[in-house]
């Protein structure tokens, strides 16, 4: 059996409806595990997510989660935990992302961007992940950023919330690490989504960036696959609290 075979195993990935979350249930499937998919917006039956998961030959269930309203993902939460079939792994990629200079950047924005990008994560996590450590086994996965490391322009709330989540998967991997269960992140540089479709859309930044990526392409969401399977898998049993660049060679610059 190879250490990338998932068979029989359960994972939940959050902002599964499209791109980078779409890929990675697919990715999921595709290497042998069960899906829930979990989004603000994602069909109760015939998404384009669930016909990749069948595709595949895996089972998929569609939930449909507000992340901007705490106590939906508290449901949410309690709900996953308690079921009768554990989660094995979960992959937290649901975001959101709110463009405005520092100056100009609401409360509300920010507020909004906090709460879907780093507290929603955090209030399923302990959840599942006390399931996982009782279990003592078990596999999350964080969606972090280029900008948990750098402070990237006009996104304030964004950089802070990506900052934090590199931070929450060092601090549960400390804790968990002992009980079998790994939490890594992986970051991803820049991706061709609709969160990147103004960059992509500004000629001066585009151009830029892309002279900035030793690749010399913008990434796909396919680009996150393999890299979601390993950390999924046995193959990353030893490794724990680390932030994994899918970034074309971005930070290496």
């Amino acid at each position: 059996m190879s250490v990338f075979d998932l068979t029989g195993r359960l994972a939940v990935v959050t902002g599964a409806r499209r791109g980078i979350g779409r890929a990675m249930a697919r990715a999921l499937a595709q290497a042998g595990a069960d899906v829930i998919g979990v989004s603000a917006t994602l069909e109760e039956s015939g998404s384009q997510v669930e016909k990749d998961v069948l595709a595949a030959g895996r089972t998929f269930e569609a939930i449909r989660t507000d992340f901007a309203d705490p106590a939906a993902v508290h449901v949410l939460a309690d709900d996953l935990a308690g079921r009768a079939r554990p989660v094995d792994i979960l992959v937290n990629n649901a975001g959101t992302i709110r463009r405005a200079s520092a100056a100009q950047h609401s409360d509300t924005d920010w507020e909004l961007v906090l709460q879907v990008n780093l507290s929603a994560q955090f209030t399923l996590t302990r959840a599942v992940g006390a399931t996982m450590t009782a279990r003592g086994r078990g596999k999350i996965i964080f969606t972090a950023s280029l900008l948990s490391y750098q402070g990237g322009i006009n996104v304030p709330g964004y950089t802070a919330a990506k900052h934090g989540v590199a931070g929450l998967t060092k601090a549960l991997s400390n804790e968990w690490a002992p009980h079998g269960v790994n939490v890594n992140a992986l970051a991803p540089g820049y991706i061709a989504t609709d969160n990147t479709q103004a960059l992509q859309d500004d000629p001066v930044r585009s151009k830029a960036i892309l002279e900035r990526i030793p690749a010399g392409r913008w990434g796909t969401a396919d680009d996150l696959a393999g890299a979601t399977v390993f950390l999924a898998s046995t193959a990353s049993d030893y490794i724990h609290g680390t932030i994994l660049p899918v970034d074309g060679g971005w930070l290496g610059r």
